[in-house]
């Protein structure tokens, strides 16, 4: 066996690195290890490198509460954040904990053991009491790739954003982005800059608001007390705005549609080009800070074409209207393939585990499942505000367990729970409806069924009872 620790970490992303500081902090005699696939920290921050890349949530709600974000931009750049995870590991004395290159391929707990038998790919064996897996939800070997008739048939290269070449020259060339995400609105305006010409080309459009990258603090960095304060701030406007989105959707969508078609050129009418289909928050919001595509836009520098894609040419795409787009390179950003539980084969005493079976307790656990916990981010906020929450509960948890020498920890439904429900992520977007069948599902009610509120996930999660009547407590018998 290579090592035998408490708590085991999966991922030495900008989870895991939060996860091992509280764990560390509120369960100093715990010891943990972090297992990483990769040869690096960083996580999404150190694998999504194409241009322009940075946080699709404001810094003050996406950095640590314990170290709060005090530069004035507000929407990194990917290499700031980057380098704000991993200094955030040394400073901690996290970077020692993690064994990189190890790539966990199953996780098999014994009841008779009341510990988990942790494998990774190049053959090592962990064991561990507890096991938390942030691993986050998408498949880190690829995205999601739509295969595209004549696909073979274009002279150019054919990028998808997770995997972008660093040797990729698109200066001058005619480009066209596929796709109306997060990714391809922050695409469209970065290769704008140096590239001949940028299309974006949508099937149909998303939601977005426009946000000033910065926080009106100059280019000084702000004090611990007033990053807290605007991190409060932001908290409080983005629950209202969720809250509003749900309760009057059709007066927010047209706030946020007038919004984006005063800063279109009259050549880009907003119908329908940013008119969507859905209502605000049934898919994630697309931040455009300062404006960026909108810039891009009037500039001539960029334009957008919402059309489905008959096929691809040799020249570049055709439209099912006919419509040719000519193009050098083409880059699909089509979007994310999601997993479940880091595509870890989980076992249960033998028995293996169908995620899209399992019912979600509190977002984190799952019923039937011993000392396990997965974390997962807010849909509708800053992923950190969930994470941070899961791994305080993890903690107090571990506490709970200790004080009363508890060793196995399972969620437990209720009789009358009936099973089923809707994924843990209920959301319209495509790579959430493509998973659905893999998701666990949410129960009717609380402690069974996601908030996605932090203004009331938070006391819940901090002060709330472990013995809430939906665990079962046990020891190993001996």
């Amino acid at each position: 066996m290579s090592d035998r620790v408490d708590v085991l970490v999966v991922g030495a992303g900008l989870s895991g690195i939060g996860a091992a500081y509280r764990l560390q902090t509120e369960c100093p005699d715990r010891s943990y290890l972090i297992l990483e696939g990769r040869d690096v920290s960083g996580g999404t921050w150190d694998l999504f490198r194409y241009p322009g890349v940075r946080s699709d949530s404001d810094m003050f709600t996406l950095g640590y509460p314990f170290r709060p974000w005090r530069q004035p931009k507000a929407i990194a750049s990917g290499g700031t954040i980057l380098r704000y995870v991993r200094d955030t590991a040394d400073r901690f004395g996290i970077t020692g904990k993690i064994r990189f290159g190890r790539r966990v391929v199953s996780a098999h707990w014994s009841t008779e053991d009341a510990a988990w038998t942790v494998r990774t790919a190049n053959g090592e064996e962990y064991s561990c009491r507890f096991l938390y897996l942030c691993t986050g939800y998408y498949r880190y070997s690829g995205g999601y790739d739509v295969d595209f008739p004549g696909r073979a048939d274009f002279a150019g290269p054919i990028v998808h954003p997770q995997q972008w070449p660093a040797d990729l020259d698109y200066a001058g060339k005619r480009v066209v982005v596929i796709g109306s995400g997060a990714t391809a609105v922050t695409l469209v305006p970065a290769m704008a800059e140096t590239a001949g010409h940028v299309t974006m080309v949508q099937r149909s459009p998303s939601y977005m608001i426009n946000l000033p990258g910065g926080d009106g603090a100059g280019s000084r960095e702000m004090s611990p007390a007033a990053a807290r304060l605007i991190r409060s701030r932001n908290v409080v406007a983005t629950a209202l705005l969720y809250q509003a989105s749900r309760r009057w959707p059709d007066k927010v969508g047209g706030y946020l549609r007038r919004q984006v078609a005063e800063q279109l050129p009259p050549e880009v009418p907003a119908d329908p080009h940013f008119t969507p289909r859905y209502h605000p928050w049934d898919q994630r919001l697309c931040v455009v800070p300062d404006g960026d595509l909108f810039t891009a836009l009037r500039a001539g520098r960029a334009s957008v074409v919402t059309e489905v894609i008959d096929t691809f040419i040799p020249k570049g795409v055709r439209l099912t209207d006919g419509t040719e787009i000519e193009a050098d390179i083409i880059v699909t950003a089509t979007g994310l393939s999601m997993v479940t539980l880091g595509e870890i084969a989980v076992h249960v005493d033998g028995r293996p585990i169908e995620t899209g079976k399992l019912n979600v307790y509190k977002g984190m656990m799952f019923s039937g499942v011993p000392n396990l916990a997965w974390c997962v981010g807010y849909i509708n906020a800053s992923w950190t505000l969930r994470a941070d929450l899961t791994s305080r509960y993890v903690c107090r948890l571990l506490n709970y367990m200790g004080r009363h020498r508890i060793e196995m920890t399972t969620p437990t439904p209720p009789a009358d729970m009936p099973p089923g429900g809707e994924p843990l992520m209920a959301l319209s977007s495509g790579y959430v409806q493509r998973a659905a069948a893999i998701l666990p599902r949410q129960g009717a009610r609380r402690p069974w069924r996601a908030r996605n509120n932090y203004l009331t996930d938070m006391p819940a999660m901090r002060f709330g009872r472990i013995d809430d009547g939906n665990v079962t407590f046990a020891r190993r018998k001996v």
